[in-house]
């Protein structure tokens, strides 16, 4: 696969979103097993930027990919996450914590379940509005001081949030959702896509552009759910989920907005024949072109759609292809 730069190290232009093998995707269809052979068979094909974080299944997610990895620790970039605490594991809700001692406890649990003297890339998950960012920041710092953390991230924040905490430590990377339906990380007009009363929104009025910021600050941009969490794929065409699949209650999967959204998946689907590629490859792909410093993580529990996944790496866009793309239809339907 075709590699890209993190701080200095080489890999996979496709990373991997672990959170999926344990958290709000159909818990009926978890298998711990399977997916410690993908992570080894992602490892195989290149993909070795791996995600995952605290919160994905209250713990569970860090202890499957730390025991998956075992003596292939050091081929990856292993990145997870604090700030985010789950208060219901039946119902997904979470609240914030960025308190010092919360993201250095964290750390610590993190560190353990994992399975590692070190972690890559640790984000701060979500601001928590009720503590400092630079509080925050400061007590994720001293971490990498002791040697605990090589990284720092930050998730689904603001262009100015960004620069706050790069002027107390450099943030090495912003993961935040981009795809071709939500493009708010790009400054795109409107606002952001399903910002509300949600504890996990991201702020109200658009977060600027993020992506440009961290091109500007020698930054990675990580985007999450670059599929739209399977749309893009062409293969959700009905409202009708699992119950522990999050999407059965996501404004955009509702049956009207669905049908809608389907205009979209159209003119991927048109780019993709012309390429000879699938439409998650296509959909990747544009990810991909905006900006050398850009690495989505698609998430995946079966190893056909890892192996497509990972040959999105290889499919060339045109500025033909990128514009008819680019225009296609905004999004029905928020986010969250």
């Amino acid at each position: 696969m075709r590699t890209r730069d993190f701080a200095g190290k080489p890999v996979g232009a496709v990373g991997l979103g672990c959170m999926g093998m344990s958290w709000a995707y159909g818990a009926s269809e978890r298998d711990d097993s399977a997916s410690a052979a993908l992570i080894h068979e992602a490892i195989d094909l290149g993909v070795t930027f791996l995600d995952t974080a605290q919160v994905y299944g209250d713990g569970d997610n860090e202890t499957l990919v730390g025991g998956a990895l075992g003596a292939r620790r050091d081929e990856v970039v292993l990145a997870t996450k604090t700030g985010l605490v789950v208060d219901d594991r039946e119902t997904l809700a979470m609240s914030r914590n960025g308190t010092p001692e919360h993201v250095k406890r964290s750390a610590e649990e993190s560190l353990r379940r994992l399975r590692t003297d070190v972690i890559d890339l640790y984000y701060l998950h979500r601001v928590d509005p009720a503590v400092p960012l630079a509080e925050t920041w400061g007590a994720m710092a001293e971490l990498v001081a002791e040697g605990k953390v090589r990284h720092l991230g930050l998730s689904e924040v603001t262009v100015d949030q960004a620069a706050e905490a790069h002027g107390v430590h450099p943030v090495a990377a912003v993961q935040s959702e981009l795809s071709l339906w939500t493009r708010d990380a790009m400054g795109a007009p409107g606002g952001i896509a399903g910002a509300g009363s949600d504890s996990t929104s991201a702020p109200v009025g658009g977060p600027g552009d993020v992506v440009g910021w961290c091109r500007d600050n020698g930054a990675a941009f990580v985007p999450f759910s670059p599929l739209g969490r399977g749309f893009l794929t062409g293969a959700v065409t009905a409202a009708d989920f699992d119950s522990s699949d999050f999407r059965g209650s996501n404004p955009r999967f509702q049956e009207e907005a669905l049908k809608a959204n389907l205009k979209i998946v159209d003119v991927v689907k048109a780019v993709a024949a012309r390429h000879g590629a699938t439409p998650a490859q296509v959909a990747l792909a544009w990810t991909l072109a905006q900006g050398d410093h850009v690495l989505p993580i698609p998430g995946t529990k079966k190893s056909k759609y890892l192996n497509e996944n990972a040959g999105a790496a290889a499919v060339d866009l045109t500025l033909a292809d990128l514009t008819e793309l680019d225009d296609v239809p905004a999004a029905v339907g928020s986010r969250y």
